[in-house]
């Protein structure tokens, strides 16, 4: 009972502790969403960020593979706009159109109210790590609201807000330039983050071999850190080494 009463005191502390934690962070970094400039100027700063990740190349990548936090294993199909989700035993195959598919478990197919629900999960999934595979390729469109803002500092960075699309339109990204061009950071404003203007370092960039840039590593707050591995990209799936073709499921008759 001892044992029992100083382990649920341990806990209670390490608990105790998180909160606190999780307060004074929210006291420090909590931001309200900064007021920007629309116009040429912030088109400009997003034409700087797209050549420094080379977004032509970008383009010529159909094909790309990575790994999210390690997660989820990615497999993206570009031009045929599917994609392949894995996690544990699970593979889901989308048709990233209409947010469709099959899904597996343990290597057998599964069916039904089951199989919707692995289908909205991996799409979920989905949509979360490939706007952290590349969201500077995402700066344009009709959804896409680009302003500049001047910093304290009198620097000046990107305010990226996507007013829909996704599954949080409203969410806010504040890019924050390096000086070799490519983005060092960015500052959120996202629904499914209670605090205001957290950032998280842009760094560890990868080249493709299409010759497109990635950023691997996010360093945030409070320790976290995300990080995508296994990256790789080509013009086409068998560059990739994935042939026979793994998406040949979602064109049966």
């Amino acid at each position: 009972m001892r044992r029992l009463k100083r382990a649920a005191m341990w806990i209670g502390a390490i608990l105790l502790s998180v909160i606190v934690a999780v307060a004074i962070t929210a006291a420090i970094v909590n931001e309200p969403r900064p007021a920007g400039r629309p116009g040429p100027q912030a088109d400009a700063l997003a034409a700087t960020f797209e050549r420094a990740v080379d977004i032509e190349a970008w383009e010529r990548t159909k094909a790309v593979r990575w790994t999210f936090a390690g997660r989820h294993r990615h497999l993206w199909d570009r031009g045929r706009d599917v994609a392949r989700v894995r996690w544990g035993d699970v593979e889901v195959l989308l048709r990233l159109n209409d947010r469709s598919g099959r899904a597996y478990e343990a290597d057998a197919e599964v069916r039904g109210a089951a199989a919707a629900r692995l289908v909205e999960r991996a799409y979920a999934f989905w949509v979360n790590d490939a706007f952290w595979l590349n969201p500077l390729s995402m700066m344009r469109g009709d959804s896409v609201r680009r302003e500049l803002v001047t910093l304290d500092d009198g620097g000046e960075a990107l305010l990226i807000t996507y007013t829909s699309g996704g599954l949080t339109p409203g969410d806010a990204y504040l890019w924050l330039p390096g000086d070799d061009g490519l983005p060092r950071a960015w500052r959120l404003w996202v629904s499914i983050i209670p605090i205001g203007g957290v950032e998280t370092s842009w760094a560890a960039w990868q080249r493709l071999d299409t010759g497109a840039l990635i950023s691997t590593r996010h360093e945030g707050p409070l320790g976290l850190t995300i990080e995508l591995s296994d990256v790789a990209g080509a013009e086409t799936l068998g560059e990739l080494g994935e042939e026979p073709d793994p998406f040949a499921p979602l064109f049966e008759e």
